[in-house]
């Protein structure tokens, strides 16, 4: 293999999605590629490692078959996934990995830790890497991020209020579902068998605005092309973090005409503040069309800090997004005009970059009657002449961040703040 490095591909999907079945098919058919595998379980048994080794003529005395178990490797596990893949490249016996991970694991996390080592700022080294010194990702790179989709289960799944236990951490599967999604090079869209062809078209126009780069693969048990998620030299860890659909629109909005599968967005903005109690009570009740929401929004009381909304599925949660520029020191508002020319287009003379700008997609949405929903939770002339703090409000409250040097945020997704939801 001389100078070359190991291609590693994450597998992800949601629990019974089949990624197992996979990851069997691709071993089967890799032909003359020695492939090696690790497979993370957050059982104390590892059982999808059990079924690998069955079902195939990997074995894990051979030590092409690595198990981590009791623990999910976008979290807890880590290290002992950089401990795992260095020794598994060390010797560069094998010509890739393929790293079946967590029905409940959240790819970027882990496209982080292969992309990044130790390197990262939360990370603490493992023993073995105080002790060796050896860099874990010498020998291998990140080469396909994939994402396995239940076509039978997916819109059930969009639409569950089921929640996922991450060993404490409680995670709604649609919105899993939807951060598996938009985080991938190459879409497989699995048990088309079970499902009928004007079904698939919908899904796939779904997951097509949801995640515009990545190549959508239909299969049936698992059956895929070898080609199509090994050595593909797909992943490009910036372009994958900041490629989902919501932020594709956010940068480049448009009023979609209505498409030929009834999946369509708009972009909401606005430049006056929500009322707390009305904008809470439409999340609370947020219409079943909307398939993603996301963007940044102004809460009447809150003039210091914008927030953020995350819709996926029925999942929906608030977050801060980070304080206004006008709150910033005259100096430091001059560095952001010369950083962001754009912003002294929109600024307001009273209140600065203070606004509502939000992303919606869906199916079959009635774009009219959903933005007349959200201009009807925005003041009123009167409200807005009116005590803002004396208006109830039920949303979380959220300190500022404390920002360090060494703070390493690729995605305002996972800037390490408490996500709450306040519409469970």
């Amino acid at each position: 293999m001389g100078e070359q490095t190991i291609p590693v591909t994450v597998l992800s999907g949601t629990l019974g999605a089949g990624k197992t079945t996979t990851l069997n098919h691709v071993l089967r058919e890799s032909d003359d590629r020695d492939l090696a595998v690790l497979v993370n379980d957050m059982g104390e048994v590892n059982v999808d490692a059990d079924l690998v080794a069955e079902s195939s003529d990997i074995a894990d005395e051979d030590e092409e078959l690595v198990e981590l178990s009791n623990g999910c490797i976008c979290c807890e596990l880590r290290g002992d996934l950089l401990d795992a893949i260095g020794g598994l490249t060390r010797d560069q016996e094998f010509d890739a990995i393929v790293v079946e991970s967590t029905g409940v694991a959240e790819p970027l996390p882990v496209a982080q830790t292969l992309t990044l080592g130790f390197d990262q700022s939360d990370l603490d080294p493992t023993e073995f890497y105080e002790e060796t010194g050896i860099e874990p990702l010498e020998n291998c790179h990140l080469d396909t991020t994939v994402t396995v989709v239940d076509a039978h289960q997916f819109d059930e799944a969009m639409q569950s209020d089921e929640i996922l236990d991450d060993d404490g951490t409680k995670k709604h599967l649609g919105d899993l579902l939807v951060e598996q999604v938009e985080f991938c090079d190459v879409l497989l869209l699995n048990k088309c068998d079970l499902v009928d062809d004007a079904t698939l078209d919908e899904i796939e126009a779904t997951l097509e605005m949801l995640q515009p780069r990545a190549e959508i693969v239909r299969t049936t048990h698992g059956r895929v092309d070898v080609d199509e998620i090994i050595d593909t030299d797909r992943f490009d860890f910036e372009e994958a973090s900041r490629s989902a659909g919501w932020m594709q629109e956010l940068q480049e909005p448009h009023q979609s005409a209505e498409e030929e599968h009834g999946v369509t967005s708009f972009v909401f903005e606005a430049r006056r503040p929500f009322h707390p109690e009305r904008f809470a009570e439409l999340l609370d009740a947020f219409p079943e069309p909307v398939v993603r929401s996301k963007g940044h929004f102004w809460l009447a009381g809150r003039e210091e800090m914008a927030l953020m909304v995350n819709v996926a599925g029925q999942s929906i949660r608030v977050a801060p997004a980070g304080n206004w520029i006008a709150t910033l020191p005259p100096e430091e508002r001059e560095d952001q005009f010369e950083a962001y020319p754009e912003l002294e287009e929109t600024w307001d003379d009273e209140w600065g970059d203070r606004g509502t700008k939000l992303v919606v997609i869906g199916t079959e949405m009635d774009h009219e009657s959903i933005r007349e929903r959200l201009e009807l939770c925005l003041l009123t002339d009167e409200e807005m002449d009116a005590d803002w703090d004396a208006f109830d409000d039920r949303f979380p409250t959220f300190e500022p961040p404390e920002e360090t040097d060494e703070d390493v945020t690729e995605d305002p997704e996972h800037d390490g703040q408490e996500e709450i939801g306040i519409a469970d």
